[in-house]
């Protein structure tokens, strides 16, 4: 089978460990990167190249698309989707998990457990937002953060308005959520390929933190999830029609409160702290789809 990795580098742990199952399991990988992609559309005729070479031989496409190019990487996706290549995980799935806002919304609709969550994009219904969102302490997130950047947490709804003020000052969507103290700097992620949840960690932050992401120093441990943790992780990733994906959530008195759906998780700190090949795992995923579309057909 011929593998398309797109990925802006292949020295990137995840991306050399799809290459090593790849050739583990005896196919052939090409890696692009996809900013250095472009496109040229004329009528009946869809075009990809990179350089001065088509994209034209390959079996399926696995997406590594990064968090600030995201657009971009699923334009070049989607063109990929029209030359009839399978995608792992395709382009509106990719943009829609990757806008916090948006994907929370979805979620929300078909009964996803979330925080309470309140966005507007005018100074003056802060009040009635922060209001309805609860008592503080709260969380305040940048639309557009990544790896827990642009996340604060307000001690009082003046803080909360000041920074939400601050964001819109500066063209930048936020919303607020509410904090679940007992759950402060802690958090749960389960990768999901298919319909199974494959691995998962708990991220601890350090102490004095309450964002946990291993980019913001938290510490990642193995750990069981209850068969409807599971059940909520890959509804979630389901939902948002992601063949892979990562859930994070967190455990609260009443239950799991799923945070965020990424379409292109890390593999270093699960493989490493799980001893689980993840990235074989979704080589495979991709055999049993190449074989049911080839069934198929």
């Amino acid at each position: 089978m011929n593998i398309l990795i797109l990925s802006r580098s292949s020295s990137l742990y995840s991306t050399k460990r799809l290459v090593e199952s790849s050739a583990r399991r005896g196919h052939n990988v090409r890696i692009v990167d996809y900013m250095r992609c472009y496109i040229n559309i004329s009528s009946g005729r869809p075009s990809l190249y990179f350089g001065d070479r088509p994209i034209d031989s390959a079996d399926a496409v696995i997406p590594r698309i990064g968090a600030s190019v995201t657009n971009y990487g699923a334009t070049i996706v989607r063109q990929l989707e029209i030359l009839g290549y399978f995608c792992v995980n395709q382009s509106s799935s990719i943009v829609n998990s990757r806008d916090k806002l948006k994907s929370i919304q979805i979620l929300s609709k078909e009964g996803i457990p979330l925080p309470n969550t309140g966005f507007s994009s005018d100074n003056k219904d802060m009040d009635q937002v922060i209001e309805k969102v609860g008592s503080t302490p709260l969380i305040v997130k940048l639309l557009q953060g990544t790896q827990g950047q642009g996340v604060l947490l307000a001690d009082s709804k003046k803080t909360a308005k000041a920074i939400m003020s601050a964001f819109m000052q500066l063209d930048a969507e936020s919303l607020v959520q509410e904090f679940i103290k007992e759950s402060s700097g802690v958090d749960i992620r389960a990768i999901v390929i298919g319909d199974q949840v494959v691995a998962a960690m708990k991220r601890v932050a350090p102490e004095g933190e309450f964002r946990s992401n291993l980019h913001q120093g938290g510490h990642p441990s193995p750990v069981k999830l209850t068969d409807f943790e599971e059940k909520v992780a890959i509804k979630a990733s389901r939902i948002l029609n992601l063949s892979i994906s990562g859930v994070d959530f967190m455990r609260t008195k009443n239950g799991p409160l799923v945070l965020e759906v990424n379409s292109s998780p890390g593999l270093q700190g699960i493989e490493n702290c799980t001893g689980i090949d993840v990235a074989m795992k979704m080589i495979l995923f991709v055999e049993q789809e190449m074989k049911r579309i080839r069934e198929r057909n």
